[in-house]
Formats: C-alpha cells, structure tokens, sequence
C-alpha cells in the first residue's frame, strides 16, 4: 500500500501548518492572513503552471507538470476552492480565540464524517483492524474535546467552536470531493488551479468586506510564521493528493491518517505555547496513536 507512506507524511507537515496558523491569528485579523496565505501557495505553484505552458516543456512527464485542461475541468476546480476557502474562513476565526489543543482533537473528527461519506458515495469499507482503528481515534478524539470543558469553553454553546466544527463539516465535504477529483485529473492540475483561484477569491473578500471595515477588526500584523503556513500546507497537500491518485487509495483511510496531525500541533501547543491541562490529554493521544496504528496494519 504504497499510498500509505505519502498520506503519513501529509499528517506530519499538517500538523506544523496549523502550528504555524496558530501562531499567524494569534491576536491579528484573519482576513489579511488567510489571503496572504493564498498568495504565498500561488507563488509557489504559478511557476509550475506557467513553466507547463509551452509545447516540450521539461516538466512534461513530471510529477510537477499542469496538465492544459479547458472550462469543464477548471470550473470543477473552482468549486473545490470555493468549498476549502469556506473551511478555512471558519476555521482560521475559530482557531483565533480556542487553544490549538482544543481546536487539534476537533479537526480531528473529520475523518468520521469522511468515513460516512465514503461508505455512502464509494462503496469504501473497512476491515476489522481498520475499523478498530476507527473506533479507537472516535473515542479519543471524544475525550479529548470533553477536555475543553476544563478551560470554561462550552462546546454547545461557543460560538467559536461552532466556527471550528463548520469549517471541519466543509473540510469533510472537500475530502470527499478530492477523491472524485482525483479519479478525473492528475494532482498537480487540480492543486496548482485550486490555490491561484483561491487567492483570486480570498483577495475579493478582503477589498470588499475586510479593508472597508478594517478599523472595527483586530488590527494586521506582518508575522514571519504567515509564510510558514503556506509552505507546509503546499507539502502537506502535495503529498495527500499523490497518495490519493493511488487507484487502491481508501479516502477514509488518508483522511483519517490525515487528521493524525493532531499528535504533532498538540505536542507544538504544549511544548512551545505552554497551553493548559495537558496530564489528561496525554492518555487521549496514545489512543490516537493506536487508532492510527491499526489503520496501517488493517491496509497493509
């Protein structure tokens, strides 16, 4: 299952990505920050489209190469980025105001709702160890949320995890949306479009709603760690849609792999940012580990 190898390296980058997000909406404006975001991942993927434009170009052939494709093929790709640009706005404003390792555990259900989506839309189903594997990273996923309560945040009535969970329902639905994708064009196609539309999109969102009214909002501050955010998630995602073009690739498997990213920004949030009640999240994320464990041998 050589899709495996790629999509643990996709949960790895992940988990500095929202590391380095955390660090970035700290105390700044979201808006600005989610565009330059978009503007970095195109300038790191606009060479590779323009470098695939001329007939004989080296790429050609190369996992690098953009495939031409005409309207039918792109429109689909702007759905994608109007679905991931929906996911992060919510996301990056829940994350604003909730520890990293509250909102790490709540990102990391979406896989369970990838899980229902495949068995209902791929025929996907799982086998024992895969399913204990499933079970394991459900449970601890729970406990750790339940985690929050100790930090005075009321899952049921906060409306900034209402933010996170939005955005994760939006994260599940472009998952499942990838896998369909994948299946029509080649990674680097739909990758390389999806963020240059998606700074196209993000960049009309910040001159019409956020710079009219930027003086009512958390004032901008350049960061160094914005750059970053954009950096590991084109690796992250690089690699993810690889292990997806895999014809055997099992999308609620990756997604789940995906979501164990949870285990590298819980370790940043405690280490670095020196977040509270970490003694009882820590049995929750052996859980995980396992869960991620038997995922691996039940796709072998």
């Amino acid at each position: 299952m050589m899709w495996l190898i790629p999509s643990f390296a996709s949960a790895f980058l992940l988990g500095f990505y929202d590391f380095f997000k955390k660090l970035s909406l700290d105390r700044n404006a979201v808006a600005p920050v989610l565009f330059l975001n978009t503007v970095f991942l195109t300038a790191i993927f606009l060479p590779f489209i323009l470098g695939s434009l001329p007939a004989g170009t080296p790429l050609e052939g190369s996992v690098f190469y953009v495939p031409k494709a005409g309207w039918e093929a792109h429109r689909l790709v702007l759905l994608k980025s109007v679905i991931v640009l929906s996911s992060w706005t919510f996301g990056y404003i829940g994350l604003k105001h909730l520890p990293l390792t509250i909102v790490g555990p709540i990102n990391a259900t979406q896989p369970v709702m990838v899980l229902l989506g495949a068995l209902l839309l791929f025929g996907e189903w799982l086998n024992g160890y895969q399913w204990t594997g499933v079970l394991l990273a459900v449970l601890s996923f729970y406990l750790l949320s339940r985690s929050g309560s100790r930090e005075g945040i009321d899952f049921s009535h906060n409306r900034w995890i209402i933010c996170v969970v939005t955005g994760v329902a939006l994260g599940a639905v472009s998952s499942l949306y990838d896998k369909f994708l994948m299946q029509r064009f080649a990674p680097m196609f739909v990758q390389a479009w999806y963020v240059l539309y998606q700074a196209v999109l993000s960049g009309i969102v910040v001159l019409l709603f956020w710079w009219p009214r930027r003086k009512h909002f958390t004032p901008f501050e350049w960061r160094w760690s914005i750059p970053c955010i954009s950096l590991f998630l084109a690796l992250a995602d690089f690699v993810y849609f690889y292990a997806l073009s895999y014809e055997s690739s099992m999308i609620s498997v990756v997604s789940m792999i995906r979501r164990s990213s949870v285990v590298v920004s819980f370790l940043c949030g405690a280490l670095i940012m020196r977040e509270k009640n970490l003694r009882s999240k820590v049995i929750d994320l052996v859980l995980v580990l396992l869960g991620m464990v038997f995922l691996y041998i039940g796709s072998r």
